[in-house]
């Protein structure tokens, strides 16, 4: 489903079905060796969604370690994000000369567990939360909301490398599969103007939720 919420200039892999723990190269593989066997597994996958992705775009595959606070090292010139979740793993890269950055988050489409949502949002997305149910009940909008901020920091932090807490972007979301992420911190500089916020998009279906961000060049 991923495609669906990327514009041109995206490649897109996704997929049900993990990819054998043989796909990764040496230095993957070596990172996640003591790791849980359901650890490996997203792991590979998410990066054999990656290499994927990259064929599409003429990239030559490369291994894709963790960076700084555990964001992957993309290849030079290329911009990219990863999700995984209970069945389902994706990945989404585009040239630096035609994307400036990428978040992508998938969630099961579920409410969230108790408490968490007094975590991550804000009162006045608790209010519009509120106003969304009413208007839909059949979308888990608690989860979307979730998404929507995990979604907003992988958009943020290649720009930045900076942390962005929860509370720190104010999301807007609406019914039509948009939503609108207001930065109450400084914002990145792209194109020689800083950003106040971040125009994402979103999706139900197959029982997940996805949410996508994407910012073009020019």
């Amino acid at each position: 489903m991923i495609e669906k919420l990327m514009p041109a200039g995206v490649a897109s892999r996704d997929t049900v079905t993990d990819a054998a723990e043989s796909t990764m190269f040496p230095e993957e593989a070596e990172h996640v060796a003591k790791a849980v066997d359901k650890r490996r597994r997203e792991y590979a996958t998410v990066r054999y969604c990656a290499r994927q992705a990259f064929a599409e775009l003429g990239i030559p595959p490369a291994p894709l370690l963790n960076g700084e606070r555990g964001a992957p090292r993309w290849p030079d010139g290329v911009v990219g994000s990863m999700t995984h979740c209970a069945g389902y793993r994706a990945a989404v890269v585009a040239l630096k000369a035609d994307i400036h950055t990428l978040g992508i988050d998938a969630e099961p489409h579920g409410p969230l567990p108790e408490g968490v949502l007094g975590v991550i949002s804000r009162d006045e997305e608790k209010v519009r939360l509120a106003e969304l149910t009413a208007a839909d009940g059949s979308v888990h909008w608690d989860r979307m909301l979730f998404c929507a901020k995990e979604t907003v920091y992988k958009a943020w932090y290649p720009l930045t490398h900076r942390w962005l807490g929860f509370e720190e972007a104010s999301i807007t979301l609406a019914v039509d599969g948009t939503f609108e992420a207001e930065l109450l911190v400084p914002g990145p500089v792209i194109a020689g103007e800083q950003v106040g916020g971040f125009t994402g998009r979103w999706i139900v279906g197959d029982g997940l939720v996805i949410t996508a961000i994407a910012i073009p060049v020019g």
